[in-house]
């Protein structure tokens, strides 16, 4: 089906694992856009138990969760026999969602070697900084905190051939990471930007709300 020529060029969102070991990105980019995005703030405050003073203390950017369902169909490449999907589905794209939650094997392996010479101290292994990419307004370091998948149809194989996979996404701010790490720059650079968008537009004149002439600076 041939698209209208005037229509806009919709951007995809995207996961992006970064390995500082591994020479490329792992880039997951959406199938589809999910209809919908779910965004909890909580607000990062000085708790009930402080005093008057630091009542509207902030001790940091909020806690921010975001839930979003994805949804993978290998339809269109079976259409056009596209070998990866005739042999394994859409069983790379699961897994490389997966992964996001795995620490590599070849560390478990290497741990287990230092664990079997007597070594009973091993630093865990981080994880790759991954940044959820939504629009050009929206590039999070997050940490995947769920990762539920529905399986919904399989081929001869039982290869899964159609499923949906539900995500949730912790975002990682300048007080969560080292100041090393990339992603406090990048969190940093994204609170920038929503100072500059919360801005446009903003009324200061309450005379809609007040019933006078009343401004706010």
């Amino acid at each position: 089906m041939t698209t209208f020529p005037g229509s806009p060029r919709v951007l995809k969102g995207a996961l992006v694992s970064i390995d500082p070991e591994a020479t490329i990105p792992n880039v997951i980019i959406f199938q589809y856009n999910p209809d919908t995005l779910t965004r909890t703030l909580k607000p990062r405050t000085a708790g009930a138990g402080a005093a008057r003073a630091e009542a509207q203390l902030l001790t940091g950017p909020p806690e921010e969760t975001i839930k979003v369902d994805v949804e993978i169909d290998a339809a269109d490449q079976l259409e056009k026999n596209d070998p990866i999907a005739m042999t394994m589905g859409i069983y790379p794209q699961i897994s490389a969602l997966e992964m996001l939650n795995y620490p590599k094997s070849a560390l478990a392996i290497a741990n287990t070697a230092l664990l079997a010479t007597g070594i009973i101290e091993i630093a865990p292994p981080s994880a790759p900084l991954t940044l959820f990419i939504w629009g050009p307004q929206r590039i999070l370091p997050v940490l995947l905190t769920d990762c539920a998948i529905t399986e919904d149809a399989y081929d001869p194989a039982l290869n899964p051939i159609r499923a949906k996979v539900a995500l949730g996404l912790r975002v990682l701010t300048y007080n969560d990471l080292s100041i090393t790490n990339p992603g406090y720059y990048i969190f940093l650079a994204h609170q920038i930007l929503k100072e500059t968008m919360s801005v446009v537009g903003l009324a200061t004149d309450l005379t809609a709300v007040m019933g006078s002439s009343v401004r706010l600076g």
